[in-house]
C-alpha cells in the first residue's frame, strides 16, 4: 500500500486538468484508487431513479474523485510539497517551502 502525502481535513489546489487553479478542502482519501474527492471541485451530474429515501429522483449534483498527483496541498495561501521526518520519536508531515510541521 502507498503512503499518500494528502489527508482529508486538507486544504488542496488542483494543479492540473479542467479544474486547473480550483482550491477546496479534502473530502475523502481513496487509497486503493489514489484518488480524492475535493469539496466543490469536479462537480458531476448523477442522474438518480426514484428510491425510498429520494422519491423524486432525478440529477444530482456531487464532486467526483481527482487524481492525487494533481491535486498540491496549500499553506498560508501557498502550494507547498510534503515531506516527512521523525520529531520527538513521531513521524510528522512537514512543509518544503516553510519547513514548518503541518
Amino acid at each position: 500500500m502507498t503512503k499518500l502525502k494528502i489527508k482529508s481535513g486538507d486544504k488542496v489546489r488542483v494543479i492540473a486538468g479542467d479544474h486547473r487553479g480550483e482550491e477546496g478542502k479534502v473530502v475523502k482519501v481513496l487509497i486503493a484508487d489514489n484518488k480524492a474527492i475535493v469539496e466543490g471541485v469536479n462537480m458531476i451530474s448523477k442522474h438518480t431513479k426514484p428510491s425510498a429515501s429520494n422519491p423524486q429522483g432525478g440529477i444530482v449534483k456531487k464532486e467526483a474523485p481527482l487524481h492525487i498527483s494533481n491535486l498540491m496541498l496549500v499553506e498560508d495561501g501557498k502550494t507547498t510539497r510534503v515531506g516527512y521526518r521523525t520529531e520527538d520519536g513521531k513521524k510528522v508531515r512537514f512543509s518544503k517551502k516553510s519547513d514548518k510541521a503541518i
